[in-house]
């Protein structure tokens, strides 16, 4: 999980980040984003396909936090 601090939360993270977060290469996250539509869209600050891609720290919490309330309700 990443920091949680209220601060920090609405803090951006960049791409390389959230796939160490999540334990994703980068194609694994563009296929995590294609396949699951509740993956947080990225901020960019460009219109550029390369522009660097960043997520808002407190949206990939929230989408931790109910996959893995999600897979602990299967479990059961």
């Amino acid at each position: 999980m990443l920091p949680s601090n209220p601060i920090i939360e609405q803090a951006l993270i960049p791409q390389p980040e959230v796939c160490k977060a999540i334990g994703q290469t980068r194609s694994g996250l563009d296929k995590l984003r294609k396949k699951d539509p509740t993956f947080p869209k990225p901020v960019k600050f460009s219109d550029s396909r390369q522009a660097a891609a960043y997520y808002v720290i407190a949206e990939v919490n929230a989408w931790l936090k109910a996959k893995i309330a999600a897979s602990r309700n299967e479990a059961a």
